[in-house]
């Protein structure tokens, strides 16, 4: 079995902001299914579930982002599932935007949803999915010197003009995504 988990917080406020596009992409991933298949609020896993299949769930933590570790520990050990089948997608600021990166293991790198999750599995040995959202000011050196207000960028929604490119950048991943589950290969 495999777990899929988009990172996002709940609340309808943090629908659109950049740091709720793993939600994004779970929700396309699961309404470009060939058949319904409906979100239910589990409070036992502290998440939103998606049954796909008897070999694929896919799940949206209701704990907000810096807990998400605490749903993914609760799905990985009802359904027994190692680290290693478990993806976690999420939006990366170190990325450009429309940017994907695939990976097993790792650091963190600063997202404290990813730091939760690797705190709570005890490993970082699972998949990451990562979907870049940084644009030329969180790109240039006045990141690296605190200027940009990482927090705050984060929950703000995507410009206009980045739109299509968010668009693309899911599409992407949605293919991503089903290649990982139907053979296993992250690239």
């Amino acid at each position: 079995m495999k777990i899929i988990v988009g990172l996002g917080n709940p609340e309808d406020k943090y629908k659109s902001v950049r740091h709720n596009l793993g939600f994004m992409a779970v929700d396309k991933l699961v309404s470009s299914i060939k058949y319904e298949v409906l979100w239910e609020d589990n409070k036992k896993f502290k998440s939103q579930i998606a049954r796909v299949s008897p070999e694929l769930l896919v799940a949206k933590p209701q704990t907000y982002m810096n807990n998400s570790g605490m749903a993914v520990k609760l799905l990985a050990d009802y359904y027994k599932v190692s680290p290693a089948d478990i993806v976690i997608i999420y939006d990366e600021l170190d990325l450009p935007l429309g940017k994907i990166k695939v990976r097993l293991g790792g650091a963190a790198a600063g997202h404290h949803g990813v730091e939760s999750i690797i705190d709570a599995l005890g490993t970082d040995q699972f998949i990451r999915v990562r979907l870049g959202i940084g644009n030329l000011r969180t790109q240039s050196s006045e990141h690296k010197h605190a200027h940009v207000n990482a927090e705050k960028f984060v929950l703000e929604p995507f410009m206009h003009s980045e739109k299509a490119q968010v668009k693309h950048m899911i599409k992407q991943a949605i293919k991503l995504l089903h290649k990982i589950i139907t053979t296993g290969k992250l690239n």
